[in-house]
């Protein structure tokens, strides 16, 4: 098997082209667990019934672990609205409207997303004791529960053609509260699509019924979140911003 036909590069990995398959190569470094992990979080997306690539195989390439899908032809969200400006309403309608009916569906066998935040806010250096603390308690406050979250929902990660909208990318995936999937999207619409996120928000809550504030005290928790992925200083430095949970009355 020749792969030659690079559709992407991420710090871990790279995903070829091959035939009417992708293939996801990892590091060799990567942890063998993360990568059986995405696999079976994709196996059990799949079993929605919403669009996503079907995993075919989980492999070993050149003494790297691989994980081998449908290849979905078309063009990523991303390229659309870089295309077509103009379209970016009707884009968001489509984005907002893809998020609404992934969140209506469950995968009760997916890992929590509360118990993963849980986590990663323990897990961040950065961040004092009393801080963490407080992001717990309102973490703890929030309700429980059980809609199917994607953790990096972005319109990178959405591919459209022919045949409709295709969702790609689940190694994030969970169970939990959709507020805080939203809340994600958001923080990270900021950072890469700032004349598209605030519209995004607020279509969001107006088509699910959702008070705005209620997503807003997610933000704090999926900051710190965050936080643990952050690589550029500017980056840390917005997540930072976001922190601010004085406020919090249990």
């Amino acid at each position: 098997m020749k792969l030659d036909q690079i559709l992407a590069k991420r710090a871990n990995k790279t995903i070829y082209r091959y035939e009417d398959t992708v293939i996801k190569v990892f590091e060799q470094n990567h942890p063998k667990s993360l990568i059986l992990n995405e696999a079976l979080n994709q196996s059990r997306v799949e079993e929605t019934g919403l669009r996503i690539p079907n995993i075919l195989a989980v492999g070993n390439i050149d003494d790297c672990w691989s994980i081998t899908m449908d290849y979905i032809p078309g063009k990523t969200l991303h390229q659309l609205i870089e295309e077509s400006p103009e379209k970016s309403e009707e884009y968001l309608e489509m984005f907002v409207d893809l998020q609404i009916e992934m969140h209506s569906k469950s995968a009760p066998l997916l890992n929590k997303l509360k118990d993963k935040l849980i986590r990663q806010i323990q897990s961040v250096k950065e961040l004092d004791a009393t801080t963490k603390y407080e992001l717990l308690m309102r973490l703890d406050s929030m309700p429980k529960h059980t809609k199917l979250c994607h953790g990096d929902f972005l319109p990178s990660n959405i591919i459209i053609n022919d045949k409709g909208a295709y969702i790609i990318d689940w190694s994030h995936a969970t169970q939990g509260n959709a507020s805080g999937d939203t809340a994600t999207t958001y923080l990270k619409m900021v950072l890469y699509y700032p004349e598209l996120a605030d519209r995004y928000i607020k279509l969001f809550c107006k088509k699910s019924d959702t008070a705005l504030q209620y997503v807003q005290k997610w933000l704090p928790i999926v900051a710190a979140q965050q936080l643990l992925k952050a690589e550029k200083e500017e980056e840390k430095e917005f997540l930072h911003t976001w922190l601010d949970v004085i406020d919090y009355q249990g």
